[in-house]
Parts: structure tokens; C-alpha cells; sequence
């Protein structure tokens, strides 16, 4: 079992590129990266996986402040699970330290939710996640809502936000990182009622 030592593993899934960098699929990458400047670091290539990863503390100094490994797979979307895997191996993190930060159709853009398990919906990247470890990892589920009329969701997701949700895009990312460092410091039901929406 965990304890409040153990370091916490935050995955932000997307796929890596400049081609994919504004996608509905990245905006875990997006998460990663301002959770990377509030810590004041940089990715950097991991050794021991496709990966790039940053080290820091987040929370306030003292015990309060939580060791974090943040990760960007490079191994594309659905194979996320080796690097994920890898890095949690090497940095000793129990699986129920590790957070994925995702896009989720099933629920309406610019809504979060958080939760502790569960299946992977359909997503690749949880899907590659669990089948390398098992599902009972934390999830902060990023609503991007569901493909109009007759578009496959394939295509959904791999295209950039529209003009007006990019509007509210900043707040949002903002807000999901807040919802992330939430559940590092007070833990899991603290942070559903401050930011399940």
C-alpha cells in the first residue's frame, strides 16, 4: 500500500509531434506541460523509457509538498502503457500514485471528472495503460464531448479544438491542473467535489 512518502507519477497522454500538438487527444500534454512550469521545470528525455519526463514538488514547502515525476509518453497514444509502465517501475511509484490526465468524450467539454480505476472507454491510451498494469491508477478525465453529426470520433480527436472552445481553453487546462495538484495534496474525494463538475 501507499503512503505520503511514495512519489506520484502524472501522465499527461497525447501523441507526440507538432502535427497532434493542438488536438482534442493532447490536451493531456497540454496539462503536463503548465503542471511543468508551476514546478519550474523543463522535459527532458527520459532514460528509461520513450518518454519525456520532469521531475519536481508540488503543494506548498514542507510535508505538505508532494514529489511528482510529471510524464509525456512519445510512444504515441496507444502504445502510452510500455513508457508509463517503465517509469513507474523505475521511480517505485504504486500504481494508485499514478494519475493519467485525458481527453473523455463522455462528458461535456470543459467538465472534469475524477476518479480512482474504471474501465478505458474506448480511449487508446488508457487502454494501453491498463493492459500493462492494471487498471486501478487515478484518472483526471478532460471533457471534450462528443463528435457533431456523423463525424467518427477518430477524426474527433485528432483535430485541434474549434475557435470557440479555444476561447476557454487556458481557464481549462488551468483549472485541470489545479484539479490535479488538488488530489496529490487533500486526496481523491477532496479533489471530486472541489472539481468533479
Amino acid at each position: 500500500m501507499s503512503d505520503a512518502t511514495d512519489p506520484w507519477l502524472i501522465v499527461g497522454l497525447g501523441n507526440p509531434g507538432p502535427d497532434y500538438a493542438a488536438n482534442r487527444h493532447n490536451v493531456g500534454f497540454m496539462v503536463a506541460d503548465l503542471l511543468a512550469t508551476r514546478i519550474g521545470g523543463k522535459f527532458k528525455r527520459a532514460q528509461k523509457a520513450q518518454a519525456q519526463v520532469v521531475e519536481g514538488r508540488v503543494g506548498p514547502p514542507g510535508p505538505g509538498s508532494r514529489r511528482v515525476i510529471l510524464v509525456k509518453p512519445m510512444s504515441y497514444m496507444n502504445l502510452s502503457g510500455g513508457p508509463v509502465t517503465a517509469l513507474r517501475d523505475f521511480y517505485k511509484v504504486p500504481t494508485d500514485h499514478v494519475v493519467a490526465v485525458h481527453d473523455e468524450l463522455d462528458v461535456d467539454y470543459g467538465m472534469l471528472r475524477l476518479k480512482l480505476g474504471g474501465g478505458d472507454n474506448g480511449h487508446n491510451g488508457l487502454k494501453s495503460m491498463t493492459k500493462a498494469m492494471g487498471p486501478d491508477y487515478h484518472r483526471v478525465r478532460f471533457g471534450i464531448g462528443r463528435p457533431p453529426g456523423r463525424m467518427q470520433v477518430a477524426d474527433f480527436v485528432l483535430k485541434d479544438f474549434s475557435s470557440t472552445e479555444r476561447k476557454e481553453l487556458a481557464f481549462l487546462v488551468d483549472r485541470s491542473a489545479d484539479a490535479v495538484e488538488c488530489l496529490l495534496a487533500e486526496g481523491l474525494e477532496r479533489a471530486q467535489s472541489a472539481y468533479n463538475s
